[in-house]
């Protein structure tokens, strides 16, 4: 048994879930509402404010279905409750980052702007560090999918230089400086 696939997905209230034909499934709350079909092999069981997903057999493709659905509802729920986000940090002299409307506007060495437009249900924020200068950029919305989906193109806008670390980045993320070139040694 998947032990992702088994455990139980809590409904907090003020969401509603609806299972219709097909194995869509609705999920509205507080920030929104998302949709999400799941495979027809697997079941879906809604009773006392808890769904459970249930696999019928154990062939290959049931039980790889099975923690992936499991976890495509329980972030649907967090989404429309909380919402997710994710953190980018620009760094680099010289590389601004401002909000034009809903809009992005990158300035990242290149010889003109680059501009990220706000998908539906996407929005930005965009805060500067007082001592260091450096910029960070929020990305929030209800579909994780998408929010990383977007945060992972403005990081592809300019991504961290191996030698000097300039670049965007995600939040937390090592980046491994290469060695530079070595004055060669005479005989």
């Amino acid at each position: 048994m998947s032990r992702i696939g088994r455990l139980p997905i809590t409904v907090p209230s003020g969401v509603t879930v609806a299972v219709e034909p097909g194995n869509l499934v609705k999920i509205k709350g507080p920030k929104g509402e998302l949709e999400q079909r799941i495979s027809d092999d697997l079941t879906i069981k809604q009773e006392n404010g808890t769904i459970e997903i249930e696999r019928p057999n154990n062939l290959y493709r049931t039980r790889s279905q099975h923690g992936l659905a499991r976890t495509l509802v329980a972030n649907m729920i967090t989404g429309v409750t909380d919402g997710h986000k994710k953190l980018l940090q620009v760094q680099g002299v010289g590389y601004r980052v401002q909000m034009e409307g809903k809009n992005l506007i990158l300035n990242m060495g290149y010889s003109h702007p680059v501009k990220v437009e706000a998908l539906p249900g996407i929005t930005f924020e965009v805060t500067a560090d007082e001592k260091t200068r450096a910029q960070s950029i929020t990305v929030n919305g209800i579909d994780k999918a998408l929010v990383g989906q977007v945060a992972a193109d403005i990081r592809k806008v300019r991504k961290p230089d191996p030698y000097k670390g300039k670049g965007i980045r995600y939040a937390g993320e090592i980046v491994r400086l290469k060695a530079g070139k070595r004055a060669a040694k005479k005989k």
